[in-house]
């Protein structure tokens, strides 16, 4: 007889499937962040390699303009957020805190609905201060794109592409 183990902790079955609070969004938020960091960093290390490798000129590290820096992070981030939701529903911070965003049907949002909330997740952060006075426990994005974050520890199959 095999024994069947849950992937929900015995402690989280009871949240599990109620929209996420505001510590919990805001740890994934973090985590996030950090993974897109670290994407910029590898990124901009590859670009030092391949000026490294053609005609030198010199070992200066090249120092892109501070609106290049902003406009790559704010695209990197905007795409690793949009790409996450619309695939699988959560982002490398949403899988570790548990979390995944839902349309109104709970299920992954749709490309343009994921492509809006990163873009506007992105320009005003903020708006996930808003979970802390809301009765819903939703963001402004939420409201205004009629998502939910909710506490969803199970892995979904993808399914098969035709």
């Amino acid at each position: 007889m095999t024994a069947r183990v849950d992937p929900i902790p015995q402690e989280a079955r009871e949240f599990q499937g109620q929209r996420a609070g505001l510590v919990s969004r805001a740890v994934a938020a973090s985590i996030d962040l950090g993974v897109v960091v670290l994407m910029l960093l590898v990124g901009y290390l590859v670009v030092v390699v391949a000026l490294f490798l053609l005609p030198p000129r010199g070992l200066q590290l090249p120092v892109p303009p501070l609106w290049l820096d902003l406009v790559a992070a704010h695209v990197v981030l905007t795409l690793y957020l949009s790409v996450s939701w619309h695939r699988g529903g959560r982002t490398y911070g949403d899988l570790v805190m548990g979390l995944r965003v839902v349309n109104r049907r709970t299920r992954d949002p749709g490309l343009v609905t994921a492509l809006l909330r990163g873009a506007l997740s992105v320009v005003f952060p903020l708006g996930l201060a808003w979970v802390a006075l809301s009765r819903q426990n939703r963001s402004i994005q939420d409201v205004v794109l009629g998502t939910s974050v909710i506490y969803d520890w199970t892995l979904r199959p993808r399914a098969p592409s035709a």
